[in-house]
């Protein structure tokens, strides 16, 4: 269906289904609005409301006492995986997003966000904050259906994509695909933002959907002083993670303030939620589950998850312990919206609206899901996964367990229960052998389209080479410099996996730092300045010197370009050939001890 036709199927549905008359747009009192806010690596008891007696969190215990509560929820047990999943009710491994770096955070093209598909209905939608499932075109927030985005790049403020020596505190953020200045804490901002999108939509008349996502409490640890000191008997780490946690939970409840404030508090779905298993809090609370961010273990995926909509019937205390998923959030939020999903997509998660009415529904109680942590190149079967079906849990296709009698999964049944043990590796079987066919089709960055003439690429999303994940490591040029002697050259043996949209010339332009940083080729760059926390903060690593010589582009694993580096040369171009299709490009350095990768490549098209 046509973008256009699907639009005038939404309004020609809505008229019907609210008893309207025909109208030519969509105002704010026909549909819910939406937040939808989820933190890094906050687990399932990083909450007051869960059980924690340490943490602050009195705004998202306030919340939950007057919300729909799912106490068995979800996700994959680390970050884009989980948004992939919440963003197009598909399986991570569907969604060609298994890992975090390597080319294998980005979701596929042919994925529909809920960011599409409410836009396509008449919502304004905003993304805030992380996204993490691609820097560049066809993958980025506003290529995915979001009309306004305010985010950092890559993971986490810092990582190699970011702003170069963005720290939590100030730097600049990318919106709506350029750089900005900003101030304050990055949570504080970030919420700021979402809450003037909201403010703007309101006043507007229309419909929102605001998905505000934090980097907080992801490493490294920082936060405002104040918070910190909120836990003076914790350890430093502790002290920190928990004091991020309490700054969100200050913005969570300004937000809602907000939200009465401009009078749409009844009609919006408020969602909170986080995208991975804890990981800095287990040590104080874990809600007796074992594992944490990336085990397959309950305490690596099973997350906190609350719903407020008083219009709807949903403002007060409401608690249900079936088995559900993050790719049942997307299905859901249609249905309780109205809004009907595209013809072509099919959903791997179910609407889950009688759980959330806390409803007995028995068609639920059969349903097997599956989670996992690849965090490979390629997906390995049965590699950390967790088959769940209602309290059973098969782990690593080989140990089992049952929730109900064994939270802490310390007591491996396999043996006592064969016929489930079968039951449940047939579903993975099964699942596997769908997925598995799909694995090969490489996420690749479009160079070369009439819309994005100018790519970015990063060492963020190296295929084949470690890639330093964030500016800590870019600074202090790991490969070239390692902590241990190595007798051979050295060699770059990653690539960006590109897809040319028309042949063509291309310039490329070659960079060990990043282009706002100034800084020339063969420099070395001093430390900046630390921020509050109990991390250093990335910046704060001295960016050493790498000797180069000369910088040379291979295709496919040829040579095809070279040029000699000057002194104090900032940046290396020259000019290449590509045809149309999918390709490997490899910029490198060459130095005395062999090559490195190009940390930072632009290629803008010649001619068009």
């Amino acid at each position: 269906m046509s973008r256009w036709l699907f639009c005038l199927a939404f309004v020609f549905a809505s008229s019907l289904w609210e008893g309207l008359s025909p109208v030519h747009s969509v105002h704010a009192a026909d549909r819910p609005n939406v937040v939808l806010v989820i933190t890094d690596d906050q687990g399932y008891g990083d909450c007051g409301f869960t059980g924690n007696k340490v943490v602050q969190t009195p705004n998202i215990d306030a919340l939950a006492a007057e919300s729909s509560v799912l106490t068995d929820y979800h996700v994959a047990p680390t970050c884009s995986p989980t948004r992939s999943a919440l963003v197009t009710g598909h399986w991570t491994n569907r969604t060609g997003v298994w890992h975090t770096i390597s080319g294998r955070s980005m979701l596929r093209d042919n994925e529909v966000t809920f960011g599409e598909i409410f836009s396509d209905a008449g919502y304004q939608t905003g993304m805030f904050g992380k996204w993490h499932l691609g820097d560049n075109y066809p993958y980025r927030a506003e290529d995915n259906g979001f009309t306004e985005v305010y985010r950092h790049g890559g993971g986490g403020v810092g990582q190699t994509p970011d702003f170069w020596d963005n720290a939590y505190f100030g730097g600049s953020y990318f919106h709506n695909g350029k750089p900005v200045k900003a101030e304050g804490f990055c949570t504080d901002v970030f919420f700021k933002e979402g809450n003037r999108f909201i403010r703007e939509c309101v006043e507007a008349d229309e419909p929102f959907f605001a998905y505000i996502a934090t980097n907080a409490p992801h490493g490294p640890l920082h936060a405002p002083q104040k918070y910190i000191d909120m836990y003076p008997e914790m350890r430093d780490n502790v002290a920190t993670f928990f004091g991020m946690i309490t700054n969100i939970d200050d913005n969570v409840g300004r937000t809602r303030e907000l939200l009465r404030e401009l009078g749409v508090h009844d009609n919006t779905i408020f969602i909170f939620t986080t995208d991975n298993g804890t990981a800095g809090g287990a040590s104080v609370y874990n809600a007796g589950m074992r594992g944490k961010k990336g085990s397959p273990y309950e305490g690596g995926h099973r997350v906190p998850f609350v719903m407020h909509y008083p219009k709807g019937g949903f403002a007060t205390s409401k608690t249900n312990d079936t088995l559900c998923h993050a790719v049942d959030i997307v299905p859901t939020l249609l249905d309780m919206c109205g809004v009907e999903a595209p013809e072509t997509v099919e959903f791997d998660g179910t609407s889950i609206v009688s759980l959330l009415k806390d409803k007995a529904d028995s068609s639920f109680n059969d349903r097997m899901l599956i989670t996992d942590s690849q965090r490979v190149i390629d997906p390995i079967k049965w590699r950390q996964s967790s088959v769940m079906q209602d309290k059973w849990r098969l782990i690593n296709g080989k140990e089992l367990y049952n929730i109900a009698n064994d939270p802490g999964q310390e007591n491996d049944i396999s043996g006592e229960h064969p016929e489930q043990v079968a039951s449940m590796r047939e579903f993975y079987e099964a699942w596997w052998a769908e997925l598995e066919p799909t694995f090969s089709q490489t996420t690749e960055m479009t160079v070369g389209h009439p819309d994005h003439p100018v790519v970015t690429f990063t060492a963020h999303d190296w295929i084949g080479q470690a890639p330093p994940w964030n500016q800590s490591a870019i600074r202090a040029a790991a490969a070239v410099f390692p902590k241990k002697a190595k007798k051979q050259d050295l060699t770059h043996n990653g690539h960006w996996a590109i897809n040319v949209h028309e042949a063509g010339k291309f310039e490329v332009a070659l960079r060990r730092w990043p282009e706002e940083s100034g800084a020339a080729i063969a420099a070395a760059v001093p430390p900046g300045e630390d921020v509050p926390g109990s991390s250093p903060a990335y910046r704060t690593q001295a960016g050493r010197a790498i000797p180069v010589q000369s910088a040379e582009i291979r295709v496919d694993g040829k040579s095809i370009a070279s040029k000699t580096v000057g002194e104090g040369d900032s940046v290396v171009t020259m000019e290449i050939e590509l045809s149309k299709g999918s390709h490997q490009l490899a910029p490198v350095f060459k130095i005395p001890t062999g090559e490195v990768g190009a940390y930072y490549c632009t290629l803008s098209r010649i001619g068009k």
